[in-house]
């Protein structure tokens, strides 16, 4: 499924660069940032949401500082309903993301947990839902980079 490339120039760019920066910031400091008035901002960032390209503003967290020591990467043989199954997989406590992959696994989830025991028994509940077939489980021993911190618009 290719999705559609919305009409995005230079300046949208710097703006949704400088928002991912720091969307805290007012209009008016951001504007300053792109050279441009606080006014023509706000109607660009207005369009930008009604395009769906901003969908929302939100915290970025150290999750390690927060208990989440077991952090993993989940590959998932599926031979049942896929989307059904991945539904199921978003579902759980402790899946922090689901993505549909090619490759040898079907499926991959991101999985953070405060103990090893909550890992082992997450990943049991995994394959105890019908129609995951298999699991390989990577645990991830450094964040060198996190999504939040992709830097190309």
């Amino acid at each position: 499924m290719k999705t559609k490339q919305l009409g995005v120039d230079s300046t949208d760019q710097q703006i949704l660069l400088e928002l991912r920066r720091n969307c805290r910031r007012s209009y008016r400091e951001i504007a300053a940032s792109v050279g441009m008035s606080p006014a023509a901002l706000i109607e660009r960032m207005n369009r930008l949401e009604k395009e769906g390209i901003v969908t929302g503003y939100s915290a970025n967290f150290d999750y390690s500082k927060l208990g989440f020591d077991f952090m993993a990467v989940l590959q998932i043989s599926i031979s049942g309903d896929l989307l059904k199954i991945q539904e199921k997989l978003s579902r759980l406590r402790g899946i922090a993301a689901v993505y549909d992959t090619t490759g040898q696994y079907d499926s991959v989830a991101i999985v953070m947990c405060k103990s090893r025991q909550e890992l082992s028994a997450l990943v049991k509940k995994v394959l105890a839902i019908p129609g995951v077939d298999k699991t390989n489980t990577n645990m991830v021993l450094n964040v060198m980079k996190k999504m939040s911190e992709f830097g190309q618009v």
